[in-house]
């Protein structure tokens, strides 16, 4: 019986001596799926749905490492709102509105103009808001015939007709006497005259009469030959020419109710500046 019992061990050793593993594996069962619970591969992490992007996004996303404060997008610079009245003195709060002319003023002013050879045109009524226009404006293209005014000078026709006259009258004879080398005047070199502005360009006071098509500023006047003769300081200037700018400056106020020229102060250095404002009791002031 001894000898029975190990024999039978013996055989069961030599037999799992001899055995060898499966190839493979047994396949494990799937998980019993759970209802209204979605089926997800046990390998791979579930991948999150994306989120619709939203403005709060856009602001907090970081910019890239390389972009610079100047690359990147900078926002568009916006003018700060007004709110309240227009400050004081400032040409909006002064209510202002442009001066009317009656078709007989200006007709007659028109046939004068035109008597005298000037060369212009009619242009479209002038309204930039806040007082600044003309009513009945002209583009002066020749203060007196083969004289061009450069560029052409859009005034009211009183101003145009002040310039013409004293072009013609004390102007050209001036010039003839002082500069006859040079020839005769061709040119008429105006700095400004139409503009919307208080005087002098200053943020508050009074409406300047540039703004009403009243004035004109004279830069120089051209000749046929040599440089043009430019409006400066010349007081103390001994030659023809500084009495010539003399001359015509000092005769300016026969024909404009305001003369400043360089002599005045540091806004008129390099210009006279002519105009028809009509003053109580006819009062000129020439500076």
């Amino acid at each position: 019986m001894k000898n029975i019992a190990i024999a039978a061990a013996t055989a069961t050793l030599i037999i799992l001596t001899g055995a060898s593993l499966p190839d493979k594996g047994p396949i494990p069962h799937k998980k019993p799926q759970i209802a209204g619970e979605a089926e997800t591969p046990a390998e791979t992490a579930p991948t999150p749905e994306p989120r619709p992007s939203t403005v709060n996004d856009a602001q907090s996303t970081p910019a890239p490492q390389n972009e610079t404060p100047s690359e990147a997008a900078k926002p568009q610079d916006k003018k700060p709102e007004k709110f309240g009245p227009p400050a004081p003195g400032t040409l909006e709060a002064q209510n202002l509105t442009i001066e009317a002319e009656s078709e007989a003023d200006h007709a007659q002013c028109v046939r004068q103009l035109q008597a005298l050879g000037a060369v212009f045109k009619d242009i479209p009524r002038i309204d930039d808001g806040h007082g600044c226009g003309i009513d009945k404006p002209i583009s002066l293209m020749e203060a007196l015939p083969g004289i061009k005014v450069k560029p052409e000078a859009t005034l009211r026709c009183p101003a145009a007709l002040a310039l013409a006259r004293w072009m013609k009258e004390s102007v050209v004879p001036a010039a003839t006497a002082a500069a006859k080398e040079q020839g005769r005047i061709t040119a008429v070199n105006q700095a400004s005259s139409y503009v919307c502005r208080l005087r002098n360009g200053a943020e508050i006071g009074k409406i300047s009469e540039h703004a009403r098509g009243n004035a004109i500023d004279i830069a120089s006047f051209g000749f046929e030959k040599g440089d043009p003769v430019a409006v400066k300081p010349r007081r103390e200037d001994p030659t023809l020419t500084g009495a010539f700018q003399r001359t015509v400056s000092a005769s300016g106020c026969l024909y404009f109710s305001t003369v400043l020229d360089p002599e005045s102060d540091s806004a008129h250095e390099t210009h006279f500046h002519m105009d028809v404002l009509q003053r109580k009791g006819g009062f000129h002031y020439c500076h």
